[in-house]
């Protein structure tokens, strides 16, 4: 079954300029985190007092973190919030694109040590590459690779219909899946 060719190429088209600026952002993030650069970041430390009746419950941790940040007009991260025991210490962490929060309790001075990060314009970028955006920019995201992967075979049936590409088509397809398995095993 061959498909038609004028309709490939408009898919083809249609989707590499629409997501163009989606996909730039994460090629452009991927490729300099590899080099462990992420951006910048502005890190506060804020001391608040907590209940005596705090029994450190994922809720209550959540209103203490959200409760300060509505003070300081910063919007609520966009992540899952989670409670980790690290080196014995109980610390409850909330990250999203543009702001980072970490909170730890000392129930014997009843106050609660909250770190605040607030993310620089590229930082913003990164932590949407990792997944720490909203709801909408993951699906945009999941959207982005479906995408790429119709531009991708669609350029590879492109070149399959064309007889004087075929065997560079076949020989290219070959060589990335063998470099890839190389690398994947050796890396």
């Amino acid at each position: 079954m061959s498909i038609n060719r004028p309709t490939l190429m408009k898919v083809h088209t249609l989707l590499a300029v629409f997501l163009l600026p989606v996909a730039i952002m994460f090629f452009v993030t991927g490729a300099l985190y590899i080099w462990d650069v992420k951006g910048g970041e502005e890190k506060n430390n804020y001391t608040l007092n907590i209940k005596s009746s705090f029994s450190g419950e994922l809720s209550e941790y959540i209103l203490i973190t959200e409760n300060k940040l509505k003070e300081l007009s910063l919007p609520r991260p966009t992540g899952k919030p989670k409670i980790k025991i690290k080196y014995g210490k109980t610390i409850f962490e909330w990250s999203g694109s543009s702001v980072e929060t970490k909170v730890e309790i000392n129930l014997k001075q009843l106050t609660a040590k909250l770190e605040v990060k607030k993310a620089s314009w590229y930082r913003h970028l990164v932590q949407l590459h990792k997944a720490k955006g909203g709801f909408l920019f993951k699906v945009y995201a999941t959207i982005l690779s479906v995408a790429l992967l119709i531009l991708l075979l669609t350029g590879f049936i492109m070149a399959w219909q064309m007889p004087k590409l075929r065997k560079l088509t076949v020989i290219s397809t070959l060589s990335g899946f063998s470099i890839f398995l190389l690398l994947v095993i050796y890396s």
